[in-house]
């Protein structure tokens, strides 16, 4: 099967420079959506007609299995899906989508992929309350689709008609490319409809048959910022009640979003306003606390993270706790029971078993051992400015308040930093290592008075 994705339009109700396909839902554009989709049917050939911005479309979604065709003019549909025929397989048929309608679903496409075959023009329809806008389907007396007919052409007869073209069609490629050559753009649009089609496979005595969504949401399209919102929204909705059925507690399906791909364990609790992007896994018994961002992280069993927290490509080990206002960034690993609490940064580190750093510190490039306590206003002095340098904390160390570990420093088994220390050499095992200046009173010192101003009360 071939597989056409139209992509070429400008999107002028979006108010923006930005192609239209490549706006974000979910955190990517419309069109990866779309081509993700197509990919779960295992097309032949997949092919995307670019337009405005089509250097700008073809870098976001480049990839082997997907080929590109330029429409130079925006002409309408029909115009789009011609210049797209060079590149297909005329044996196989065509199935057309549109890269601003990312929320169908593959099972759908199959359905109606199967009732067309091989050798009869399908239709995605749907019926709607209000079907103001879109192309309606007119069928004969016998019920058999004949025609359809845009908004702008239709009689009033035909405006309350609720069956509605989608858009989305399959149908032999072949005479697929015999029909587009006749098509003429006298119309009130002034352009080549595909939808014009269905009268030439009428004609041809091609039987023209349709399938349904499972819901309507599937078929809407976007064509301005409140239209994204809409459909961001609703995908979003899914999302969630995907979760809740396979046993997640979240607790406002309504304040979530999913942004890439999250799987969870059993008895996992997800609190209000939380983002999840890219590859997140949640382990069992996980319990993420309210307004946290979470990127391409996994959090192990029983672990707990708290309001607020940021964490990317991160690991938390099992029965850990973070938070709440803590942030794991980049290169982060934590054992078993890890305690990282409020304004603790983490960065391309591992700590281990039943270590903690529980207020206020800084932990960069560093390897830090089992049983360690790191005090509160602790930072790994790590970039001299052109380098970055390790920093090695081994087993049972105990780290005073406001300490400075400058590295490369390494501090032994079992050693003890006293607070305030400004550590530059090596910290010898079971040994306290403190450094400070010595603690002076200066007698009759009084602290200076503020002086009022001249002329002032």
């Amino acid at each position: 099967m071939n597989i056409v994705i139209l992509a070429a339009g400008m999107g002028k109700r979006m108010h923006s420079d930005l192609p239209k396909v490549l706006h974000p839902l979910a955190g990517r554009p419309l069109l990866a959506h779309v081509i993700d989709t197509a990919r779960t049917l295992s097309p032949t050939r997949l092919v995307v007609v670019v337009g405005h911005g089509a250097e700008r479309v073809q870098a976001a979604v480049a990839a082997p299995d997907v080929a590109f065709a330029l429409q130079a003019q925006q002409l309408g549909t029909g115009h789009a899906v011609m210049q797209a025929l060079p590149l297909l397989d005329p044996a196989q048929p065509t199935l057309v989508l549109y890269g601003d309608v990312p929320l169908t679903r593959a099972d759908t496409l199959a359905r109606l992929v199967e009732a067309a075959g091989q050798d009869r023009f399908g239709i995605l329809t749907v019926e709607m309350d209000d079907p103001t806008g879109y192309g309606r389907i007119v069928r004969d007396a016998a019920g058999s689709i004949a025609r359809i007919v845009e908004q702008k052409d239709a009689s009033e007869a035909e405006r309350a008609i609720r069956e509605i073209n989608t858009g989305i069609v399959v149908c032999p490629t072949a005479k697929l490319t015999e029909w587009l050559s006749t098509l003429r753009n006298d119309n009130a649009q002034g352009e080549y409809y595909l939808t014009d089609t269905v009268e030439r496979a009428v004609a041809d005595g091609v039987e023209v048959v349709s399938a349904q969504p499972g819901a309507l949401w599937e078929t809407l399209g976007v064509n301005s910022k409140v239209q994204l919102a809409e459909l961001e929204r609703l995908h979003q909705r899914n999302q969630a009640m995907r979760l809740l059925e396979a046993g997640v507690t979240v607790l406002d399906p309504a304040r979530i979003d999913i942004r890439g791909e999250l799987t969870c364990g059993r008895d996992v609790t997800i609190d209000v306003g939380c983002v999840f992007e890219g590859r997140v896994h949640l382990e069992d018994g996980v319990q993420i606390g309210p307004h946290c961002v979470i990127r391409d992280s996994r959090i192990g069993s029983g672990a707990r993270v708290l309001a607020f927290c940021h964490l990317e490509q991160a690991q938390v080990g099992a029965d850990g706790r973070i938070g709440p206002y803590a942030r794991l960034r980049p290169g982060t690993e934590l054992g078993e029971d890890v305690h990282i609490g409020n304004f603790v940064e983490v960065k391309n580190s591992q700590i281990a078993a039943h270590s903690k750093a529980n207020h206020l510190a800084y932990v960069g490039d560093a390897t830090v051992g089992s049983r360690v306590n790191i005090g509160a206003g602790t930072i790994t002095c790590n970039y001299d400015g052109v380098n970055k340098h390790r920093t090695v904390i081994e087993d049972d160390v105990f780290i005073g308040s406001d300490s400075q570990l400058v590295a490369p420093v390494t501090v032994r088994r079992g050693a003890t930093l006293g607070a305030g220390t400004t550590l530059t050499k090596e910290a010898p095992a079971d040994q306290l290592t403190l450094s400070r200046a010595k603690q002076t009173t200066i007698p009759g010192w009084q602290r200076p008075v503020k002086q009022p101003r001249q002329g002032t009360k």
